[in-house]
């Protein structure tokens, strides 16, 4: 599909739709990736798959640390909390709930 100018920019801002949730099933857009995820109720992730990318690992224990590359791949603490209200940006293809709700905006 050919974008105008304008449209592209919506796009890019997640105007192509959004999907609440806040259950432990894997969301997957149809067409696109997340752009943007908005947390409603403090959330924790078992996947944050960005595309093109492995993704953020997510350790069994709270004494994981991060790579510290910047590549990707940091590994988090399975207990990571994404606190009420923040939104986190980047071209997620895919992401799966352990708690909490968020509103995924697709791009």
């Amino acid at each position: 599909m050919k974008y105008s100018e304008m449209e592209a920019s919506n796009v890019g801002l997640g105007q192509s739709g959004s999907v609440y949730s806040n259950t432990q099933d894997n969301l997957t857009p149809v067409n696109g990736v997340f752009v943007a995820i908005t947390v409603l109720d403090t959330a924790k992730f078992t996947v944050l798959q960005p595309e093109g990318g492995d993704g953020v690992k997510f350790a069994s224990t709270t004494t994981a640390s991060t790579s510290g590359t910047g590549d990707g791949n940091e590994i988090l603490p399975a207990t990571q909390e994404f606190p009420q209200g923040i939104t986190i940006f980047g071209r997620y293809k895919s992401i799966t709930l352990a708690e909490g709700s968020i509103i995924a905006y697709i791009g």
